[in-house]
């Protein structure tokens, strides 16, 4: 065997206890958490892929058609501590595509007991103007430079509502003083343990009146007061 051809033996070997120890070192310093939501009525997981109709208290009926929304500024904590955040930290869920889960990566040597985010985009954000990835406008979730992002998007049918084809549709949204209707979520965790999350329609729509409001498509009141109801909706999923 050649001098050179050791060298490069030697070379090979030591480039390989390298990406050994650096993969390792990764390993040990971070770990994959998947955050997955589940949209339910009933205690049943609704299918927007589907028409179904689910039974209200009223005994009347309701489907839903879509549901999408905007997760952001990702914590964990510990003891009301903030011991890590996300960076760039926005995830467009999408019930019709089932895009209800993400990956977050904390470092494992790390304490905590529970999650905070926002559901929405913050101020900052909208005020950058539309940008891309998650927040491309063609996700179908900006409105204009004036109102910004659309935090939450909901749409379906209930006989309820006197409106065409008994059709709700609520998207909310807006950035600017008084109708900043980006909310901010806590729940407890798990270390180390995949996160689930409920949002609970029914609970939604028992505090709702259809007959009234059943259409809010811009910054307002009414969008403040429903993106209140929407928060109360999201709890740790029962395992």
């Amino acid at each position: 065997m050649t001098k050179f051809l050791k060298t490069k033996i030697r070379i090979g070997v030591f480039l390989l206890f390298l990406i050994s120890i650096y993969s390792n070192t990764k390993a040990q310093k971070s770990n994959d958490i998947s955050v997955s939501f589940y949209p339910v009525f009933n205690n049943s997981i609704i299918n927007f892929n589907q028409s179904a109709f689910y039974k209200t208290e009223i005994n009347d009926s309701i489907q839903f058609n879509l549901l999408r929304f905007y997760i952001s500024g990702i914590q964990l904590l510990n003891d009301h501590k903030v011991v890590w955040e996300e960076e760039s930290s926005f995830h467009l869920i999408d019930a019709n595509e089932n895009l209800l889960s993400f990956l977050i990566h904390p470092s494992i040597n790390i304490s905590y007991t529970q999650i905070k985010f926002n559901l929405g985009i913050d101020s900052i954000t909208n005020v950058s103007g539309a940008m891309g990835g998650e927040l491309d406008p063609t996700k179908g979730m900006y409105w204009t430079w004036q109102n910004g992002y659309i935090n939450f998007k909901l749409e379906g049918k209930c006989n309820q509502c006197p409106t065409r084809n008994n059709e709700f549709e609520f998207h909310i949204g807006g950035y600017q003083f008084p109708y900043n209707s980006i909310q901010t979520i806590s729940l407890m965790v798990e270390p180390l343990k995949n996160i689930d999350i409920d949002i609970d329609l029914k609970k939604l729509f028992e505090s709702i009146d259809l007959l009234n409001t059943n259409n809010i498509v811009s910054p307002s009141k009414e969008a403040i007061l429903f993106s209140n109801k929407i928060a109360s909706v999201f709890s740790n999923r029962e395992k």
